[in-house]
């Protein structure tokens, strides 16, 4: 497998249809939140790109690779990098998203990264010499990380991570004075998204409990969900009994803490682009805290399995939300204190599987719609260090290092990959709004 190789891609004449695949996945997912998702996707291309990770992984499985596997993230596009709040208390950027991460060839992610670049800079009207050198720079980037960590002690490895401080440090750009406050407003608005300003955001305050407020259809309460045809108090007692099963998968000094607080309502929430008209669930729980509201804000997310796993056989794991917990825990340097999954009885009846975590715990994420030459490039190295840690950690980094090398003919090969699949994707997209048009696809009303 020469690295030259690490270009190849042709559309192959039985290509499965993309739209197909997108109609496939609707069947196991709520069918009116089916326009919201076809909706988001037409957008841009880049809005269909970050929901399309199985034809992605459908037309990478006919392409060449090295047979080396890692823990991989399965949809490790730009938007799924961002800021979070560590267990003590500090700033660190990691891949925030885990949905389809499942054991996988590293190539793969490193694609759908510097794809991302190429679809985002085409997105914000940058030239291709600047798009290809931002997608270059990506792919340099996860190669000489790599390179460095083949280098390194296994604990050390494991323990390193990039928090906001040394993030400038991870790229070859020089930001300019722009670009570094655009940063730094970005890391302050981060630390504003905790528990308390989720409560603002979500939820009103009526002689002295909290409810959380409808904004339908991306946010409904369980008590409008149940409507006519079930009873309200039995859909509450199935969600308490999903956070009692959840909680035995904590560490008991977790069970503790979360014992500390109560339940007191529950929303479906409609998040991201891809994941839109799976289960997702949001719980507000108070806890004691003495003369003001107390709030954790849980997310439920239903799980299932990868993307990956039809092409590179099953995860292993009975629980998809486990697959996930356990693939979150790999890859990142510190994971959420809350993270768990359960199976439990979905509301419709059905047996499904979720994970749950913070809804918000300083969470933040670029604006990559904004972003300049300068800006993406660095923000491209910064994602590809990261997702060179994350492999790091779980697959055989010096054999990786050693196939990468020290000369530009993996970026060189990488960037020609992601020009040609960037092509590939304003294809299916244009695609997916001709379905949309012609009603093959539901459109959200109004539009």
């Amino acid at each position: 497998m020469p690295r030259s190789g690490q270009a190849d891609f042709t559309p192959a004449a039985d290509r499965p249809d993309p739209v197909a695949l997108l109609e496939r996945q609707g069947l196991t997912r709520l069918p009116e939140l089916l326009p919201v998702r076809y909706g988001r996707m037409a957008s841009s291309p880049f809005a269909f790109y970050r929901g399309a990770a199985l034809p992605m992984a459908a037309d990478l499985a006919r392409t060449p690779r090295t047979g080396l596997m890692v823990q991989a993230c399965g949809d490790a596009h730009v938007a799924n990098f961002g800021v979070f709040a560590s267990p003590e208390r500090s700033l660190v950027f990691d891949i925030d998203d885990f949905d389809e991460t499942s054991t996988g060839p590293w190539e793969w992610d490193v694609k759908r990264l510097a794809t991302s670049v190429e679809i985002a800079a085409r997105n914000n009207d940058f030239s291709a010499k600047e798009r290809r050198r931002a997608v270059r720079a990506t792919a340099a980037a996860y190669r000489r990380a790599m390179r460095g960590f083949a280098g390194m002690d296994t604990l050390a490895v494991w323990y390193a991570h990039a928090d906001a401080d040394t993030l400038t440090s991870l790229t070859e750009v020089h930001l300019g004075g722009v670009a570094r406050r655009k940063f730094e407003r970005a890391t302050r608005k981060a630390r504003t998204k905790d528990h308390l300003g989720a409560l603002d955001r979500f939820a009103v305050v009526a002689d002295g409990v909290p409810r959380l407020t409808a904004e339908p259809p991306l946010i409904v309460p369980l008590r409008d969900l149940a409507g006519d045809t079930a009873d309200p108090d039995a859909l509450e007692h199935q969600v308490r009994d999903l956070l009692l099963a959840y909680r035995a998968t904590l560490e008991p000094e977790r069970r503790v803490l979360l014992d500390q607080f109560r339940l007191v309502d529950v929303a479906r929430k409609v998040v991201g682009v891809g994941s839109v008209g799976t289960r997702e669930w949001m719980l507000l729980l108070l806890g004691v805290g003495g003369d003001r509201l107390d709030p954790l804000f849980l997310q439920a997310k239903e799980a299932g399995p990868s993307v990956l796993e039809e092409f590179v056989g099953p995860s292993g794991f009975e629980n998809a939300g486990q697959r996930v917990v356990v693939g979150q825990r790999l890859m990142q340097a510190v994971s959420d204190i809350f993270l768990g999954w359960v199976r439990a009885d979905g509301l419709d009846g059905r047996p499904r599987d979720f994970y749950l975590r913070q809804l918000r715990d300083w969470k933040g994420s670029a604006d990559v719609d904004t972003m300049r030459p300068a800006g993406m490039q660095a923000y491209g190295e910064v994602c590809a260090w990261t997702l060179a840690r994350a492999h790091a950690r779980s697959g055989d980094r010096i054999a990786v290092a050693a196939y990468l090398g020290g000369s530009d003919a993996f970026d060189e090969a990488v960037a020609a990959f992601a020009d040609a699949y960037a092509d590939q994707n304003e294809r299916d997209h244009a695609q997916l709004v001709r379905a949309i048009a012609s009603g093959r696809l539901p459109a959200e009303s109004g539009g």
